[in-house]
């Protein structure tokens, strides 16, 4: 319902949950903080300026948006919404966290997978007026890092 992907797109998003890398692609199986069976949540490559380290939530199947995801997926993604705001605030000890998730071309959206993102937010931080940027898989990684050890030991306790 309500589709836009063109013909033949090849999906950014499932090949990130499928684990496979390409070099058009500028996610990385590195910026993966979690994944299971159903979901994935990763570091993501474009950043604005004072809210590095945001996180994206997809589903592993692909869904385009929100009006075909299935609720149990949806109730999936919002448990793991919560987990990642709680991790965000107790790892980098930010003054809040936004959401936000867009559906179809005037809704902004931009990869035509269903996806999350969660934010870190600080205090005059400026999110909606500052502009995006694409990083580097190694500008990432400390960030992801610091999320998986994150959730590593929320498993072992």
């Amino acid at each position: 319902m309500y589709n836009h992907a063109p013909s033949g797109y090849v999906c950014p998003f499932c090949l990130i949950a499928k684990g496979i890398e390409k070099e058009d692609i500028n996610t990385k199986q590195n910026d993966i903080i979690f994944q299971d069976d159903y979901v994935t949540a990763f570091i993501s490559s474009c950043w604005w300026k004072n809210n590095k380290d945001h996180v994206i939530i997809i589903p592993n199947k692909h869904i385009e948006n929100i009006y075909d995801l299935p609720s149990d997926i949806s109730y999936r993604i919002h448990d793991l919404e919560k987990e990642i705001a709680i991790a965000l605030k107790g790892t980098y000890r930010c003054d809040g966290v936004s959401s936000r998730q867009h559906n179809e071309p005037c809704g902004n959206q931009d990869v035509w997978h269903y996806h999350l993102h969660v934010f870190p937010r600080y205090k005059n931080d400026n999110l909606y007026q500052s502009d995006r940027e694409n990083t580097k898989p190694e500008e990432r990684l400390e960030y992801a890092i610091k999320l998986k050890d994150y959730f590593i030991k929320m498993k072992h306790n």
